[in-house]
């Protein structure tokens, strides 16, 4: 069983940066992990994704060049750095865990998942 808590979420202006940090319960090295968000009426997309080992990335369209996913396996911790924040990023994020090598993209197929954080920027 693993325990996700998100932590960095906040209101900022158009242009800025927030980082967003993810740390679990448990030992990570043996999940891969994801950070999704879901705007008011929408449905939950994926943001970023990373490898167990951290080796392999995966981002939504719409975030690439601006967000980037990293992770600490000693530290058991995720982080998501974003920069060049839009009005459109304006959701609740969440960080999500599942036992796996590489990382899925579908919300789905993920077990485990944190309470989330609210994101906001302003225009």
């Amino acid at each position: 069983q693993v325990q996700l808590v998100e932590s960095g979420g906040g209101l900022v202006q158009a242009g800025g940066s927030l980082r967003l940090s993810c740390a679990a319960s448990g030992r990570t090295f043996s999940y891969a992990m994801g950070w999704f968000r879901q705007a008011p009426g929408q449905e939950r997309e994926v943001v970023a994704a990373i490898s167990r080992s951290g080796g392999s990335t995966t981002y939504a369209d719409s975030v690439k060049g601006r967000f980037t996913i990293s992770r600490d396996n000693d530290k058991n911790t995720v982080y998501l750095q974003m920069y060049s924040l839009k009005p459109e990023d304006t959701a609740v994020y969440y960080c999500a865990a599942v036992k796996a090598v590489v990382q899925p993209t579908t919300a789905r197929l993920y077990d485990y998942w944190g309470q989330g954080t609210q994101v906001t920027v302003s225009s």
